[in-house]
């Protein structure tokens, strides 16, 4: 056999093909990651502004004309407006103008992200100094002492998302990454269920009266790990019935190469460029990472979203997974030993 052989023996040309994939996704890797969080900086964060009515328009103009654009700035009414607004997430933070003094008051809400609440600070100061006023930050939503750069919401959820692959990964290879029947297929979800449920559980408590990371209701983050492990789970299934062990790779390049740099873990979303920014809310990190800070530091609010991204692809990995599934019935793959026939001594015939 000559080396050629040898090699062609060693490295089949499926083998080279899955090859080739991976040293893609390893170069996506790098360009995903240090293409996100080379160099955060924030755009368009929503901001309000309470002061004055004679002064409101043009405080407003002032920070929306900043270089870099950093300020989304709109008027608010009142502090309590501002504080509200925060609390449900539709702005990062507010400027309240005091019509007497000379010092103001930024609110801020670490538990979004610390890096975000400090860049906000860094930037009102500069300001602040420029009309020489002075700025005293107020966190309405403080991060958790334990909880560093408010950083533990996104670990968990990768945590979760990568639980959900690879317990699917190892389900569908076990036996062959397409489902040959629709019972192997019910089967692979119901056991994907009951994972999700423990491995939600599992998290919620180890984040919460374990370590004491994240504050918040311990079975509303259970919940929301069920949903992320199904999620992921389910389109890895669905993936894998699709393309086979390709699939694997597949799930990877969706939940760890786009989806975790895009998530609003280590920079939020406002500090994202903007392919990043757009993309994150749509894919279950992200969408997990929001709703975990949001029960964490948030009283629960404007998680609808989020929850229904997750819902969306927990269903269509679920409904992929099945109609592949059937589709496949009348394949030679149907979890039975198929019956040939091969010559016997006696010159007869004896099925195999």
């Amino acid at each position: 056999m000559t080396f050629v052989d040898e090699v062609k023996n060693a490295v089949t040309p499926r083998a080279a093909l899955l090859v080739i994939g991976v040293l893609g996704l390893q170069l996506l890797f790098i360009a995903s990651y240090v293409g996100a969080l080379h160099k955060p900086k924030p755009t368009d964060v929503a901001f309000g502004v309470v002061a004055p009515q004679q002064m409101s328009q043009q405080l407003v103009s002032q920070l929306d004309g900043l270089p870099g654009g950093p300020l989304d700035p709109r008027t608010v009414s009142s502090e309590a407006e501002a504080r509200e607004q925060i609390m449900n997430r539709d702005i990062d933070g507010a400027l309240i103008v005091s019509p007497q003094g000379r010092t103001d008051t930024l609110l801020v809400a670490s538990g979004g992200g610390t890096v975000l609440s400090s860049a906000l600070e860094r930037i009102l100061t500069q300001v602040e100094a420029g009309q020489q006023r002075t700025v005293r930050t107020v966190d309405v939503a403080p991060a958790s002492p334990d909880d560093f750069d408010g950083l533990s919401s996104f670990y968990l959820v990768v945590g979760w998302c990568v639980g959900g692959y690879l317990c699917a990964s190892i389900l569908a290879i076990s036996a062959g990454t397409k489902p040959a029947n629709r019972q192997r297929a019910l089967i692979r979800t119901a056991v994907m269920a009951v994972y999700a449920v423990a491995g939600g559980i599992g998290g919620a408590v180890i984040i919460g009266p374990i370590l004491g990371a994240l504050p918040g209701s311990v079975w509303g983050l259970a919940g929301l790990g069920a949903l992320v492990v199904f999620s992921v789970g389910m389109i890895t299934l669905a993936l894998e019935a699709l393309t086979g062990i390709v699939g694997i790779g597949l799930a990877v390049l969706i939940i760890v190469i786009a989806g975790n740099p895009s998530a609003g873990g280590a920079f939020p979303l406002p500090m994202l460029p903007d392919f990043w920014r757009a993309i994150g809310p749509a894919l279950p990190p992200g969408a997990g990472t929001w709703v975990a800070r949001s029960i964490a530091y948030f009283r629960g609010n404007a998680v609808t979203g989020p929850l229904l991204v997750l819902s969306a692809w927990a269903v269509a990995g679920t409904a992929l997974t099945l109609l592949l599934s059937m589709r496949r019935r009348g394949g030679r793959d149907d979890g039975r030993t198929e019956a040939t026939s091969s010559p016997s001594p006696s010159g007869g015939s004896t099925a195999v």
